[in-house]
């Protein structure tokens, strides 16, 4: 019961955050020159009943304030209005959320597959040629831009013919088998991944390190040495357990860190991810896409850090006290 009571709680908080984040994103929006309806207005195809919808909904002839509240009781209906384009936002998001998710899970379980052990291996081998290179390799993935390294791959991909460009599946998906499918949509998969693998990576095993090295350094763990107790029995019993605990803090902002991060990535490969979205929405002033958008983004930040909080539970029981 105190579990879910302190998931309920964190639920509980989360919601002035996601209120504070709509109010400056609309208002950010909507105090620019820019027409939200402007590019509605300029397609031929968009019906003068739906133009009459949306200036409704959104109320423009209003003040700003009542313009927020008018959006926000449409928001919590689902009712998200229409892209520049004539498209439902919820049928836009519906298409790329999914997307987003698959390239973000596969980069987060990666990362964390290799990013753990190999901080734990840097901070045992402490000044080691094999903490020298792990050093050196971690420092070029935090100093090569993500939008650069992107560029370089996709290079390499037109000039190999090795990995598809653009797309998630390829024209021919549906008469694929179903292990060709799954090889087919890891093809696609594969550079934006390894891009944003690289440079999540780097700061993840650099930040194991660190916290591994402080706990090895710590009080206990010289007197467990004092005791006579194994290496191994040290570092992966009470060492590892104290040092990857503040990782699992860090896993919340993953969701978020990768969905900014994603952006330019998906927009060089041309994947049909939420970042992309969100990119050409702000570049189309498409209000009803960007703030729909943002909400979505903000809802994966709180998701990743409710998920962080009750893996903190479990590996750490004085949360729950």
């Amino acid at each position: 019961m105190k579990i879910l009571g302190y998931i309920l709680k964190r639920i509980l908080q989360t919601i002035p955050l996601l209120i504070f984040v709509s109010i400056i994103s609309f208002f950010i929006i909507r105090l620019s020159p820019v027409d939200p309806l402007g590019e509605l207005r300029l397609n031929p195809s968009i019906s003068q009943e739906t133009l009459e919808k949306e200036q409704k909904r959104l109320g423009l002839d209003k003040p700003v304030y009542i313009q927020y509240f008018l959006w926000a009781k449409s928001f919590l209906k689902g009712d998200l209005g229409y892209t520049a384009a004539g498209e439902k936002v919820s049928a836009k998001l519906a298409e790329r959320i999914p997307n987003t998710l698959l390239l973000t899970l596969v980069v987060i379980f990666t990362t964390w597959i290799a990013g753990i052990p190999l901080g734990l291996l840097g901070a045992i081998k402490q000044k080691s040629y094999i903490d020298r290179f792990l050093t050196l390799f971690t420092s070029m993935g935090m100093a090569i831009p993500s939008f650069f390294f992107a560029i370089l791959l996709l290079l390499f991909a037109v000039k190999t013919g090795w990995f598809p460009v653009g797309g998630l599946t390829s024209y021919n998906f549906s008469e694929l088998s179903f292990w060709g499918k799954f090889i087919d949509i890891t093809k696609h998969l594969f550079l934006p991944a390894l891009v944003l693998f690289t440079i999540s990576l780097s700061g993840l095993q650099r930040q194991m390190r660190a916290n591994t090295l402080e706990v090895l350094d710590s009080d206990y763990i010289k007197y467990a040495r004092a005791k006579g107790l194994s290496e191994n029995k040290i570092i992966f019993k009470h060492a590892l357990r104290n040092a990857i605990n503040p990782m699992i803090t860090l896993l919340g902002f993953e969701f978020a860190g990768l969905l900014s991060g994603a952006a330019l990535t998906e927009y060089v490969f041309q994947y049909p991810g939420l970042g992309r979205l969100i990119l050409e929405a702000v570049m189309k002033s498409d209000i009803n896409l960007v703030m729909a958008s943002l909400m979505i983004g903000a809802f994966m930040l709180v998701l990743g850090n409710l998920i962080a909080d009750i893996l903190l539970i479990i590996t750490d029981p004085r949360i729950r006290a």
